[in-house]
């Protein structure tokens, strides 16, 4: 059925979880009796479940709830025929998305994720890309803290580099200033899976280490590795390994093959965490590193679980882009946004970047926000998720 046709414009799949539910409240809050309203639909596995978390959001009475389960192939084939859209919380994405992202691609339905589980996406770019240009599926991973703000950040700041210097930056460097937010449940849980998936698929261990692990038959220059401590000449600053460059790194230059390479096929893209100048800096960012080694503790987060509201909406991000061109022209950028990058701002991004694709007339494909969407994501978060994209001068 033709997407213009369908019942719903979206439908937010694992709305009675810990991040769908803050998904669903961003539909209520924002859209709730706006003339611009998209049709929505609240899908999960339980219809009991779902009529609490819908009278808890404050949805509408008779807003629409979908019983749909990962384990019933049948109910996701109704569900992707009512609807565009698609927008999944139901992670780890290794574990319960092969099914929901055959069966988008299968019904030309748009799809999009948080999924920053790349061997997974790795599998689904092979079995899927062809046959979702076919169908005019837009496949859409990673649309939340992992890769959105990283991914769009160097897609404006080479924007931005064109119109002053004619040429794109041939290296970035994402370095994020500041952060204050916590982990959840389902993020220590896909970092578990993925550590399975591995020792049972070794054949994925050379596509989690290549930053070119989501480019197929592209394998550009060395890229810095960010994996060790150092002093960055450039904000006067020690940086510490980032925890989310090892899937961001892959989206960004994920954007830059499916568009051609507008950054040029020699572009060179690392992230890392700044700390402060000086030996405090260094200590700091040393501490940082030995933390990484074991990131959630001896007492992971639960799935289900996650920040309470007052952390949620305490919760910020800042990050600089710094973009040098060959000739030597130096480009900065910053995004900063508000809220916990993890669940606050990120429920935000995914139900944006939903809206994005109802609008977006891009090809079919397995792809990234930064490849389907674009500057018009980028003008969606601005005006409707509190997060700003900027030149520093």
């Amino acid at each position: 059925m033709p997407k213009e046709n369908r019942e719903f414009d979206i439908v937010v799949y694992g709305a009675t979880g810990y991040t769908g539910r803050l998904v669903a409240e961003h539909f209520v809050r924002h859209y709730g009796g706006q003339s611009n309203a998209p049709k929505w639909a609240m899908a999960g596995r339980s219809q009991d479940k779902l009529e609490a978390v819908r009278d808890e959001i404050g949805a509408p009475a008779d807003t629409p709830l979908i019983v749909a389960d990962a384990s019933d192939p049948d109910s996701l084939k109704a569900m992707c025929e009512r609807t565009s859209v698609v927008l999944t919380t139901v992670g780890p994405y290794q574990l319960y998305g092969d099914e929901l992202v055959a069966t988008c691609v299968a019904t030309g339905t748009d799809y999009a994720d948080l999924c920053g589980e790349p061997g997974w996406m790795r599998e689904q770019i092979d079995a899927h890309h062809e046959s979702a240009k076919t169908s005019g599926a837009r496949i859409c991973f990673s649309s939340g803290f992992d890769s959105i703000p990283f991914d769009l950040g160097v897609f404006m700041l080479q924007q931005e580099a064109k119109k002053r210097f004619g040429a794109p930056a041939s290296q970035v460097k994402g370095r994020v200033r500041a952060m204050a937010g916590t982990f959840s449940g389902g993020t220590a849980a896909s970092l578990t899976a993925t550590m399975k998936s591995v020792a049972k698929k070794p054949s994925l261990i050379p596509i989690l280490q290549s930053p070119f692990g989501l480019t197929p038959g592209f394998e550009g220059p060395n890229q810095p590795s960010g994996l060790l401590p150092e002093y960055d000449e450039d904000t006067g600053k020690w940086a510490a390994p980032f925890i989310m460059a090892t899937i961001n790194t892959k989206n960004v230059h994920r954007t830059n093959f499916l568009r051609g390479h507008p950054y040029g096929e020699d572009f060179k893209y690392d992230e890392m965490m700044l700390t402060s100048p000086g030996d405090a800096g260094k200590a700091a960012a040393n501490a940082v590193a030995e933390m990484l080694k074991n990131p959630f503790g001896a007492k992971p987060p639960k799935p289900g679980e996650g920040p309470s509201k007052e952390e949620r909406e305490n919760g910020h991000y800042d990050v600089l882009f710094i973009g040098k061109t060959d000739a030597g022209e130096e480009i900065r950028y910053g995004v900063i946004g508000k809220y916990d990058p993890g669940y606050g701002s990120t429920s935000r991004m995914l139900a944006e970047t939903g809206m994005a694709l109802l609008e977006c007339d891009a090809e079919g494909g397995v792809g990234t926000p930064g490849s389907f969407l674009g500057e018009d994501l980028v003008k969606r978060l601005e005006a409707n998720a509190e997060i700003s994209f900027a030149v520093e001068d």
